[in-house]
């Protein structure tokens, strides 16, 4: 099992990042020597226009993609000199994953599901981990239901109690609202939030929504691959305003209804 080796305040460090597909007569560059860091018990959403290296930069945060060049550190643990069953076995331990598609099996119930990453690993949860973490998320009365039997938003509860139940020390979120509805987007969202807060978890969150966004700490805006600036403390607006800056948003899209999209509703 995977542990803290560092006294770092950082849980996650993006060291010049570069990553280019294709080759030499077709590259393209997705990212272009990004550096950032990801504090212990932050909240940072990462957004920017299509194309502009969001997925990339997750994907290689978390040890699923290799960059082309620069470093990527996770507790201090260098991605690039891990082989893929050391990889396999930090990813299990150490970071939690949530997107949009919630990625739930139908046969198994709510209990079951959350505790699949831990059966394949041939681990069983703490004593009373299980009933914790869904009463956290708020299913405690739903857990022997299946997904079928569940609301979109308590499907992706389910997806939340799953990343959370090895207490890692990051969880990556693509798109984690993406499919739900306006209340149950900042249901979720107010949880991921206490996520960060309550046991000081590292919650990376990519996002198209200013509104999701704005739950977070800090936002990092992504253009052509490159970092072009940070929001702190930021609001439905202010973010709004910095991606139509960024030519994410139509010229035609009026700020004020930009900032009232949560996980694509009005």
């Amino acid at each position: 099992m995977f542990t803290q080796t560092g006294n770092t305040a950082d849980a996650v460090q993006l060291r010049a990042v570069h990553k280019v597909y294709g080759k030499r007569d077709n590259q393209v560059v997705a990212l272009d020597g990004v550096t950032t860091r990801f504090g212990r018990g932050t909240f940072t959403a990462i957004m920017g226009p299509s194309g502009s290296g969001k997925s990339t930069l997750l994907q290689c945060a978390a040890g699923l993609d290799q960059p082309t060049s620069g470093s990527v550190l996770l507790e201090d643990h260098e991605l690039s000199e891990m082989n893929e069953t050391e990889l396999t076995k930090l990813r299990r331990d150490r970071i939690g994953f949530i997107f949009q598609a919630f990625n739930l099996l139908p046969v198994l119930t709510v209990r079951q599901n959350v505790t699949l990453p831990l059966r394949l690993a041939g681990r069983k949860p703490a004593k009373g981990r299980v009933t914790e973490v869904l009463e956290q998320v708020g299913l405690a009365e739903r857990s022997k239901h299946r997904p079928a039997e569940l609301s979109g938003g308590q499907q992706q509860r389910v997806a939340i109690a799953r990343a959370l139940i090895s207490n890692p020390a990051v969880i990556f979120a693509d798109e984690p609202t993406g499919a739900l509805d306006t209340r149950t987007a900042r249901d979720v969202l107010g949880l991921l939030r206490r996520a960060a807060q309550a046991t000081g978890q590292t919650i990376v969150m990519v996002t198209h929504d200013p509104v999701a966004a704005s739950y977070a700490d800090r936002v990092v805006f992504l253009a052509d691959g490159r970092l072009v600036g940070e929001l702190h403390s930021p609001t439905p607006e202010s973010v709004a305003e910095r991606m139509t800056h960024l030519g994410a948003f139509a010229d035609d899209v009026p700020l004020a209804s930009s900032a009232t999209f949560v996980g694509g509703q009005r």
